[in-house]
């Protein structure tokens, strides 16, 4: 089991900066702290036993990126791997490597989860009580960094799959995918059509006897080949340095996600056209696209979902796959009956029916012994909330790769941490402005029915001001590295 290399100390201590969760998010916040703040007092409280977040947690067969890691992956440590679309277990490796090469894993204390956070104003500091293998410990901390995500890892959301408590065969969830459990030659049910589905498809079908995906609506579908060419060739035959090439090619696929963005934001109808046009090639002749693959809703409304060279696809030309869309009627002891009457003979149904969205991991936060609700804040340059002094939570976009938003946040903190420690101010804290925030819009853009169920725990933004989502990776980097880093905001020494 890895261990950090400190423990932590049965009475409390006090820290300049605690980041909860050792995953991309708090790796990177971790390192680029340590770098711009030497000597710097900090700690990562990790609840898991390893570094990873996402990719410790999620371990089914298939597991990777849905997104090219020339862009997803840190800027000061970059991505070496031939392969830019990777499975989890080699994301994983990378993040340890980063860790470890760069300092941060001494910082981290595994299994040591924490279960609130309060701000005291006369002590103008954070206090988080901390499990740590059954004993409760206090450290305290002038800034908190929350690195821990946007869904919960306790808690997937499980639908209501009318007769499941009927099955006699293994009901699994991907997130809880089991260590031991072998699928070759098994009759496989994978029911939902998101993301999970997507890249666990093809996994399952190289062995399984029979794989079906039954999914209750269609999902947007698209090859990384389709996502525009790559830059590399020409940088490669144009001898460009290699550490120029790694910020051009980053650059380039930050481009071609906005130029996505863009297109099927202004032009809905022709990206649904566009959509059909790619995919109904790469499907087999059984498979009908207009009932499997035309969602009700325009492509980004919720995300599209990336396959690698189109093997999603070509896993659906084998013999062993199929597809179902529609109502399940019920679930028997060994089949799932469509309400139209098909009858799906399983072995086993995986539900990847979604995650369970929930900020903050958990934490009962707490200002001033008042409980703090994420519905009720307004958040402040995509990264603080409204009322809530010292704190800082890292979100990363939607439509672009994580890390980009994760290094547009850290830019923001580091920005405000030199100014903090220059004027000598103790505390930061957003404040509304006198005449409120009239108008406000949802934190998560999508409608995916995970962020739709969330809506209401989550906090919104405004839509004027350093109150106005962040939604255009390249004018937020703009603002992130000169924009205003004190308008709304209150200072106290």
């Amino acid at each position: 089991m890895p261990q950090s290399t400190q423990d932590m100390d049965s009475t409390s201590k006090s820290v300049d900066v605690v980041i909860v969760g050792a995953g991309v998010s708090g790796i990177n916040a971790a390192y680029q702290l340590i770098t711009d703040f030497p000597g710097i007092q900090l700690t990562i409280l990790e609840a898991r036993d390893d570094v990873g977040g996402t990719w410790d947690l999620f371990r089914y067969p298939g597991v990777r990126s849905d997104t090219a890691l020339p862009a997803y992956d840190f800027t000061w440590h970059p991505w070496s791997s031939p392969n830019p679309v990777a499975e989890g277990p080699l994301i994983k490796k990378y993040l340890k490597d980063c860790a470890s090469q760069h300092g941060v894993s001494q910082y981290i204390r595994f299994q040591h989860k924490v279960l609130s956070a309060d701000w005291s104003q006369d002590a103008q500091r954070w206090t988080m009580t901390v499990s740590h293998k059954g004993l409760l410990t206090d450290i305290t901390a002038r800034f908190l960094v929350l690195g821990s995500g946007y869904y919960s890892y306790h808690t997937p959301f499980r639908a209501e799959i009318p007769g499941l408590e009927n099955f006699k065969g293994d009901v699994i969830h991907p997130q809880f995918w089991p260590e031991d459990y072998k699928h070759e030659d098994k009759k496989i049910a994978v029911v939902g059509s998101g993301a999970t589905t997507i890249s666990l498809f093809p996994a399952l079908v190289k062995t399984a006897s029979r794989v079906t995906i039954v999914q209750r609506s269609p999902s947007y579908v698209i090859s990384t080949a389709h996502l525009g060419p790559p830059l590399s060739p020409l940088l490669e035959f144009l001898h460009i340095p290699p550490y120029i090439r790694y910020r051009l090619e980053r650059l380039w696929i930050i481009i071609l996600h906005a130029i996505v963005a863009i297109c099927t934001t202004l032009f809905p109808a022709q990206s649904r056209a566009f959509m059909r046009k790619i995919t109904i090639p790469q499907l087999p002749k059984w498979c009908d696209h207009d009932v499997h693959f035309k969602p009700k809703y325009n492509p980004w409304d919720q995300r599209l979902c990336m396959c690698p060279d189109g093997d999603f696809f070509q896993a659906l030309h084998k013999p062993n796959a199929g597809i179902v869309t529609g109502h399940i009627d019920t679930v028997t002891e060994s089949s799932i009956k469509m309400q139209d009457g098909t009858v799906i003979d399983v072995d086993t149904i995986v539900t990847a029916t979604g995650i369970t969205m929930k900020l903050g991991g958990d934490i009962d936060i707490s200002v001033n012994g008042k409980k703090m609700k994420w519905e009720d804040k307004l958040i402040w340059n995509g990264c603080m909330l409204s009322g809530v002094p010292n704190m800082v939570f890292i979100m990363g976009y939607t439509t672009y790769p994580w890390t980009v938003g994760t290094d547009i946040v850290m830019r923001v903190l580091l920005r405000l941490l030199r100014l903090m420690k220059s004027k000598g101010y103790k505390t930061a804290v957003p404040q509304l402005p006198k005449e409120g925030v009239h108008k406000t819009e949802r934190m998560w853009q999508l409608d995916s029915s995970y962020s739709m169920r969330a809506e209401s725990s989550l906090p919104r933004y405004g839509t004027t001001g350093p109150w106005k989502p962040k939604t255009w990776a390249l004018l937020d980097d703009i603002n992130s590295r000169w924009g205003s880093i004190t308008k709304g905001l209150e200072f106290t020494t």
